[in-house]
């Protein structure tokens, strides 16, 4: 009897333990479904874009997990949103491209069909159209050079590198840049005279910042008037100031003007890309410095 009735209470716990092990596997499989269910919720939410969301945060790791994926939606949004951000910058710059090359380029092609066809030109118009074709053609050259400049700075792509250079020679470098056009508009120079200094700056993008000012103060200004230079130096900074006795700009678009292909409504009669200031604002910027404008309609520009 003691035989029989251990045998019997052997397999009743032998039992007993078969179900509990049984109701901890069903258990166990329950939970692991239910994980598999929330995880599978998350990425979907991934997928979709939308926030995942675990309602129960008393499961830790699950908790957790919820909280890495929170994190790398919110970087993969940023992501997403920089990415769209320059893919309208690449549209608008193409855009904007098309539209400053569609001119130049049409007259190109214009004087070309004519100077092929030179059926009742004489050697003086000819001379005339090839003149006009090396300028529109050395248009597009700017055009193009300054918009890999621009897309250059914009992106960080270049090696940028800023040391202590003598400000006078920079600035010389630019007047001989513009020399030409000056004597052709009759327009002098008057650069203050100062002791030379050694600034921290880039000599040849510095440079190309002096160009742009001082082509468009000859292009505004009228003939046979002048364009002032000035310097003044500080302890921890130094100005220096282009004066022109041009058109000027009005004080509604004065901020505008460093904007990208940004032209002012008196600037219509004169050529132009709107290029040459936000290429030289993103030079300056790039030298922690800072350049701006003082003018009023009529009564010439300053910009430093």
């Amino acid at each position: 009897m003691t035989g029989a009735w251990n045998r019997s209470a052997a397999l009743a716990l032998l039992g007993f333990l078969a179900a509990v092990f049984l109701a901890a596997a069903v258990y166990e499989n329950y939970k692991r479904r239910k994980m598999y269910k929330k995880i599978d919720a998350m990425l979907d939410a991934i997928l979709h874009n939308d926030k995942a969301y675990v309602p129960d945060l008393q499961e830790g790791w699950i908790s957790l997990l919820a909280h890495k994926v929170g994190k790398l939606q919110d970087k993969m949004s940023i992501e997403i949103s920089r990415a769209e951000r320059e893919k309208e910058q690449i549209k608008q710059l193409i855009s904007n491209m098309s539209h400053q090359l569609k001119t130049p380029l049409s007259n190109v092609m214009l004087y070309e069909d004519i100077l092929l066809d030179k059926a009742g030109l004489t050697t003086q118009e000819q001379k005339k159209f090839l003149s006009q074709m090396k300028i529109h053609t050395e248009k597009i050259e700017w055009i193009l050079n300054s918009l890999f400049k621009m897309v250059q700075l914009e992106q960080d792509t270049i090696d940028f590198v800023v040391g202590s250079h003598s400000i006078k020679k920079t600035i010389a470098s630019a007047m001989s840049t513009v020399y030409e056009k000056a004597l052709k508009k009759d327009i002098v120079f008057r650069m203050q005279d100062f002791s030379d200094v050694s600034l921290r700056h880039n000599p040849e993008w510095t440079a190309e910042v002096f160009v742009n000012l001082f082509e468009n103060a000859l292009k505004y200004s009228p003939d046979g008037s002048s364009v002032e230079i000035l310097f003044q130096s500080y302890e921890m900074y130094a100005v220096i100031q282009v004066k022109d006795q041009g058109i000027g700009i009005p004080k509604r678009e004065q901020q505008d003007i460093f904007k990208r292909f940004y032209r002012g409504e008196n600037a219509g009669a004169y050529q132009g890309s709107g290029i040459g200031l936000y290429l030289s604002k993103l030079i300056i910027e790039k030298e922690n410095g800072y350049i701006t404008v003082d003018a009023k309609p009529g009564g010439g520009s300053c910009g430093f």
